[in-house]
């Protein structure tokens, strides 16, 4: 407790034969500084797991919350004017239906308008936001986003002769003839997501977000054509391994597939994530 009061304060003086206590009014003795309140614990960051096929996910801005009240510090500072930057919307034909594509209609009513990479931040946080609005437990998308690109939003990758987003022809990008197809921290790639340029290229928060509505859609069982081209047993909803290696090979516990998925729990089991070799602050 604080003393903040002043009091008249008293000395002894020695003196022949006796103590003589002289009075020594007026004279305010120091009050000692008041105690400091010790500081309020950092809160513990949220750790968001994996939400079941169909549940109720939470909001971009809920998820917002819960992120920004436990913040984490920057690994990639590569990344951040990426960081700095929000998303958009996609099309009404992102998740395309008959005649144009097999993806169930829901996906496209109920994941489409969610999309728009509405969050800045440090890397790792965007990766919680994204993890959280999705419904997906975090260290999967910190290990994926490490197999992909190291967590650089500045990765480019599958070049090929055509399929080259506007301004990025062959040759633009510094390969002779060649143009990136995959962009970002999760390697989105452009052909198949058109109506996301170019916010998977210009912001991290936009590349994860679509990624991983992409993921939702084939965990809530949207993705059916999965059994109408070479799979591995029967597709279905509620695998979230399954469609962490459909990411990659397009197909369903094939051998690419099953590779892929191997390298991202061996960086899962690792924390790869944590490693001082990983860390570019």
């Amino acid at each position: 407790m604080s003393l903040g009061s002043t009091a008249v304060g008293f000395r002894l003086v020695p003196v022949v034969a006796s103590a003589i206590l002289i009075a020594t009014s007026s004279v305010a003795l120091a009050a000692p500084a008041p105690a400091s309140r010790p500081a309020a614990p950092a809160a513990k960051p949220v750790y968001f797991h994996t939400l079941p096929p169909g549940a109720k996910l939470p909001t971009g801005a809920q998820c917002a919350r819960l992120v920004n009240a436990s913040r984490e510090g920057e690994v990639k500072a590569a990344n951040k004017p990426y960081n700095r930057r929000t998303g958009q919307r996609v099309g009404k034909n992102f998740f395309p239906v008959l005649p144009k594509g097999d993806d169930n209609p829901l996906a496209q009513k109920r994941l489409a308008p969610r999309i728009n990479g509405d969050f800045t931040g440090t890397t790792i946080d965007i990766l919680r936001w994204t993890a959280c609005k999705w419904g997906i437990s975090q260290n999967i998308v910190f290990a994926q986003a490490a197999v992909e690109s190291w967590w650089r939003q500045t990765t480019k990758g599958d070049w090929e002769t055509s399929g080259c987003p506007p301004g990025h022809g062959p040759g633009v990008d510094g390969k002779p003839g060649l143009c990136p197809q995959s962009w970002g921290i999760l390697q989105n790639r452009y052909p198949y997501e058109t109506s996301s340029w170019p916010g998977i290229e210009r912001s991290t928060a936009m590349n994860a977000d679509v990624a991983y509505a992409i993921w939702r859609s084939c965990y809530d069982g949207y993705e059916t054509w999965l059994n109408t081209v070479t799979h591995v047993g029967t597709y279905r909803g509620g695998d979230q391994w399954g469609c962490v290696g459909r990411w990659f090979a397009g197909r369903w516990h094939t051998p690419p597939a099953q590779q892929y998925i191997a390298k991202v729990k061996l960086y899962l089991r690792e924390h790869i994530w944590t490693t001082p070799d990983f860390q570019q602050p």
